[in-house]
């Protein structure tokens, strides 16, 4: 009796936390993985205000002279650029001849053009002489672009991986939740297009399919769906044979039912983790592309377009922009591959017993 009173008085046992919370627990207790984190969020931020216009709206003005340097440069680049510091003539002045009215074949289309010139005439612009982060050959802002570059890539980056998720998503929960006809049709599926070289079979998409970010997003998530097939696969084929599974099975619930609301939210831990992988991967994959001149239309920037233009630069002793693409894309990969282990390692139950 006296066993039972003291049950009944008992504190109510504290409620057992979600997969989610824990993970989120362990993340905060991981300063590089956090740090990481925040260093995304500041990317996403910045690429957000580059989709709504609110930073490097004018990344195509060209405000600046041709290549002008940085603003802390200035100063170095304009001794270098002296006619007496390159050792040549100081400003020789190449004496003309005017023609006479009579001699000068164009003289009176010039005339008759002239009362008009007016409604035609180009206001002049005043360029400066540098920039805070430099100038490209139009004289366009490096800042600006390298904004406008980075919501470009991450744009392709995040769509890519989300509509190859779901594709790899899809497949891969059919085929292991089936199994059987199903699950070997998808496998011979699988491997006869893995059997094509990554690269070989992206250029040979966006070569059909033209360019645009539009475009690049569709190319990229249908070369990129099997690592993520391949894994639901093999945790459909885990799961579908667990006890919830069976209990689902024996009330009468439906496959989609099963497969989605009953095992899918058991593999989404890994979804996420393999998400990040994806986004790094693609915004890779653009770079590349864009580079290659297979990526974002003309009109369009993003960090790879930026990097087509670098060989040029260098070869005359411009590198600011290539600087300034490294600087972004190098921090945001690695930010981006640490968030990921640590997301790895929060989300995994196993790293709980460790």
């Amino acid at each position: 009796m006296t066993t039972l009173q003291n049950t009944a008085g008992a504190p109510p046992a504290a409620p057992s936390r979600s997969l989610w919370a824990l993970g989120w627990q362990r993340l905060k207790r991981d300063r590089i993985g956090f740090v990481s984190l925040w260093v995304v969020a500041a990317f996403m931020l910045l690429a957000a205000a580059g989709w709504l216009n609110l930073a490097g709206r004018g990344w195509n003005d060209e405000i600046a002279a041709s290549y002008a340097p940085p603003t802390l440069l200035l100063e170095q680049y304009r001794q270098q650029d002296t006619p007496a510091a390159a050792g040549g003539p100081s400003s020789a002045i190449v004496p003309t001849e005017r023609l006479k009215p009579s001699e000068d074949p164009i003289h009176d289309w010039l005339e008759a053009a002239r009362p008009h010139a007016a409604q035609y005439a180009v206001p002049e612009v005043k360029k400066v002489a540098s920039l805070p982060f430099g100038a490209d050959q139009r004289g366009r802002d490096i800042l600006d672009k390298v904004i406008k570059g980075t919501a470009t890539s991450l744009l392709v980056g995040f769509f890519g991986a989300l509509l190859s998720i779901l594709i790899g998503t899809s497949l891969g929960a059919m085929a292991g939740y089936f199994g059987r006809k199903v699950d070997d049709f998808l496998m011979w599926f699988y491997s006869v297009f893995t059997s094509v070289p990554d690269m070989l079979l992206l250029l040979a998409f966006a070569a059909v399919a033209g360019r645009g970010i539009a475009t690049v997003i569709l190319v990229l998530s249908l070369t990129s769906w099997t690592g993520t097939f391949r894994l639901v696969r093999a945790e459909f084929i885990k799961n579908r044979s667990r006890e919830y599974v069976q209990a689902a099975d024996a009330i009468g619930a439906s496959h989609s039912r099963r497969m989605f609301i009953h095992i899918l939210p058991n593999v989404s831990h890994l979804l996420l983790v393999q998400f990040s992988l994806l986004m790094v991967g693609l915004i890779k994959y653009e770079v590349i592309l864009s580079f290659l001149g297979f990526g974002v239309d003309v009109r369009q920037v993003s960090w790879g377009s930026m990097l087509a233009e670098v060989p040029e630069e260098l070869l005359q002793g411009y590198w600011w922009q290539l600087a300034m693409v490294v600087v972004f894309m190098s921090t945001l990969v690695t930010a981006f591959s640490m968030l990921t282990d640590a997301l790895r390692d929060a989300l995994d139950p196993r790293a709980a017993a460790k």
